[in-house]
């Protein structure tokens, strides 16, 4: 089951207040802004800024 759409058009960074964009297997919300993904677990977003994972980092774990 994907995220509700209603639900990702209001969600925003908890930092920056910016546009998240869900990522392509749906497992995490990019902030572009801050570069950051919050991930997504049991489909619900993990919307704190200390539970963020650099965008880098992100992308090393999951090759």
């Amino acid at each position: 089951m994907a995220l509700n759409k209603e639900l990702l058009d209001i969600l925003a960074c908890p930092e920056c207040k910016g546009e998240l964009n869900l990522l392509p297997k749906e497992d995490g919300l990019h902030c572009q802004a801050c570069d950051v993904v919050y991930p997504i677990k049991d489909e619900i977003p993990i919307m704190l800024a200390e539970q963020a994972i650099s965008f880098e980092e992100w992308k090393g774990s999951k090759s």
